[in-house]
């Protein structure tokens, strides 16, 4: 027979499971006397479960909804922002998608009924960045083992599908980024910063001895990665800047520029500052206003600009 704290919680993982349980079903699925049940079920009472007994030909029991959430401690806000977050959880790219549907029943199923009315009327859609080809998802040991060198300031050494193993890195964080699970690390074999997709990693044991944090580029990781994603090479700055005059209102341009410089020159006229990770891109993102435009600088700008307009030309005359 397992020792009682293992038993109440097999019992207790069991009557989450579905709402009604018949006593003798307890008792053989524990492998314990339908006294052992009776008894094992007042030591989860007096810890604040609130399980009822019900009657019947096969009379059993039920982890029935209470005034509280004990012995979780959660208000009901935190209640509430869990469950927020767990039909949300689709959208992770963790792989935890079924996990979380358990999880959020089981919590739901305890709720008092004041929060299960709150929550069911709060039905969330979580709708992944429509992509050519999803996301592949990130192994959820995988995310616990990174996190857990993060954590303890610990080489993490691991395969990488990229076939350049095993690499060794000082991890110092986990982070999302379209969907997608990403490690960022100083690589100590080749001594400089490096993201590396959480799906091509996998990691080895025991890791590496611990080491002192590193003050990433750009001050924060926010920053980094933002620089990082968009081809920059100082946080906070796109590789590509450029200058035009466009005949637009700047209200028209401004709601449409989100870190930009807009000003005013006249009723229908306006200058734009933008950046971009290639002059190409660059270029183009301008080029989807529709006014004539008058590029200030740098020569780059308007090479990009004649590329374009080669290739445009060559696409509308077949």
């Amino acid at each position: 027979m397992p020792k009682t704290s293992a038993r109440l919680l097999a019992l207790l993982s069991l009557l989450q499971t579905r709402r009604d349980w018949p006593g003798a079903m307890l008792a053989e699925r524990l492998d314990i006397s339908p006294r052992t049940v009776r008894r094992d079920v007042d030591r989860l009472r007096e810890l604040g479960y609130p399980i009822v007994a019900f009657k019947g030909p096969e009379g059993g029991y039920r982890l029935d909804a209470g005034a509280e959430l004990p012995p979780l401690l959660f208000d009901d806000e935190q209640a509430i922002a869990l469950a927020i977050a767990l039909q949300s959880a689709t959208t992770t790219g963790a792989g935890i998608e079924e996990a979380a549907a358990r999880a959020l029943n089981t919590v739901r199923q305890v709720m008092p009924a004041r929060l299960r009315h709150r929550i069911d009327a709060l039905q969330v859609t979580a709708v992944e960045q429509s992509t050519l080809r999803p996301a592949p998802q990130a192994d959820s040991g995988v995310l616990m083992a990174i996190g857990a060198a993060v954590q303890a300031r610990e080489v993490l050494r691991f395969d990488h599908t990229s076939g350049t193993s095993p690499r060794r890195v000082q991890p110092h964080h986990l982070v999302t980024w379209g969907g997608r699970w990403y490690l960022v690390a100083w690589d100590l074999d080749r001594e400089d910063w490096r993201t590396f997709r959480a799906d091509r990693i996998t990691p080895r044991t025991p890791t590496g001895p611990r080491f002192t944090p590193r003050e990433l580029p750009g001050g924060t990781v926010t920053a980094y990665v933002a620089a990082k994603f968009r081809g920059a090479a100082v946080a906070g700055d796109w590789p590509c800047h450029g200058e035009v005059i466009l005949d637009l209102p700047a209200s028209a341009v401004s709601r449409f520029v989100r870190d930009g410089l807009v000003e005013e020159l006249g009723p229908d006229r306006c200058r734009l500052v933008l950046g971009s990770w290639s002059w190409h891109s660059l270029a183009a993102a301008i080029g989807r206003f529709d006014a004539d435009i008058e590029v200030v600088g740098p020569p780059e700008l308007k090479a990009a600009f004649a590329h374009l307009a080669r290739r445009f030309t060559a696409a509308a005359t077949g």
